[in-house]
């Protein structure tokens, strides 16, 4: 009696499997069927912004369907967030986040109506924009070791301004600082100009900055780039060593931007969006672009950009309790 149940229970199973494999199929066929929103949680015109228009354009002409980026600004990207995770998870409503999806725990904890971690599934980084550790003439060093020993030898007297409390300059200074051993002198700001321009007047030491930020002052001679946050060097400063080449260990702070869905799009439509963003971050066009907002292709899918996504909300959670950042 088992013998004979046995064919028809593998058959049920093959039938199962050609169901699903079919289904996927058509999901992949099938999406997208209409225009596809990309929500952006800041202004028009800023490097996120133009660069989801970059990649809204390829995504369009790759998958044959319009790729309409529309701008939420508001709340540190909370209400962008905010609106996709209560989104349909249908791939018709897509999150183009940065590095600053993963600081909105760290700095708002149960106040936000969804999880940055949970309530999403990332798809790919297009892109990265290297932190850098510049200084100003008043700092008198030109490497990274005289910093560090400058900083050590006056604990608490090195400035290093950043955009603001909790933004992606002022976690990637605290890294440092503590896996460094030393205590710098923090000065917060509201944007990333007025640090440029005490730098470079001297009334600021240094600062940890995204490297499209301070890169035509870099280039023009008028701040003096210590150390690159990134695994390797950059292409845009190539002159530039990296944190562990310079002496000062395994230390990387990038800044991603990347495409996000809810959670719960299915499997096909992920593949499809990733096979998308892979090919826009691959292209020499891209290259050029990004290459003038200071920043660079980077594709990272799947699984490894869902890791790094929980790697860094755990870390940034643990800093700002540690120092009791929280956001107004």
């Amino acid at each position: 009696m088992f013998k004979q149940k046995r064919p028809l229970a593998l058959a049920g199973k093959a039938l199962a499997a050609t169901v699903l494999v079919a289904s996927g199929a058509c999901f992949a066929q099938a999406y997208p069927s209409k225009p596809v929103k990309l929500v952006v949680g800041f202004a028009a015109g800023g490097p996120t912004d133009v660069v989801a228009r970059a990649f809204a354009d390829h995504a369009s002409r790759a998958l044959g369907q319009p790729f309409v980026v529309e701008n939420k600004p508001g709340a540190n990207t909370i209400l962008a967030a905010q609106a996709v995770a209560a989104a349909p998870a249908d791939g018709y409503t897509l999150l183009f986040g940065a590095t600053n999806h993963t600081m909105i725990p760290a700095l708002y904890g149960d106040r936000v109506k969804f999880d940055a971690v949970k309530s999403f599934q990332p798809v790919c980084t297009v892109a990265t924009s290297p932190t850098v550790l510049v200084v100003g003439p008043a700092m008198q060093v030109r490497t990274l070791a005289a910093y560090v020993a400058k900083a050590r030898a006056e604990p608490g007297r090195v400035t290093a301004g950043t955009a603001g409390v909790g933004s992606s300059g002022h976690f990637a200074t605290e890294m440092f600082a503590r896996a460094s051993g030393l205590k710098l002198n923090h000065v917060p700001y509201k944007g990333a100009a007025p640090v440029v321009n005490d730098l470079m007047g001297g009334q600021l030491d240094s600062s940890f900055a995204t490297l499209g930020s301070v890169l035509p002052q870099v280039e023009g001679g008028k701040l003096t780039a210590l150390a690159v946050a990134s695994p390797r060097r950059s292409a845009l400063l190539p002159q530039v060593p990296t944190f562990a080449e310079a002496g000062g260990g395994d230390f990387s702070a990038d800044a991603w931007y990347g495409v996000l869905t809810p959670a719960g799009v299915p499997a096909p439509i992920v593949q499809a969006l990733e096979g998308a963003a892979a090919a826009f971050a691959k292209s020499a066009a891209t290259a050029d672009k990004l290459r003038g907002l200071g920043l660079e292709a980077a594709s990272l899918c799947g699984a490894p950009f869902a890791e790094q996504v929980r790697r860094e909300a755990a870390t940034y959670t643990r800093i700002a309790r540690e120092l009791d950042l929280k956001a107004d």
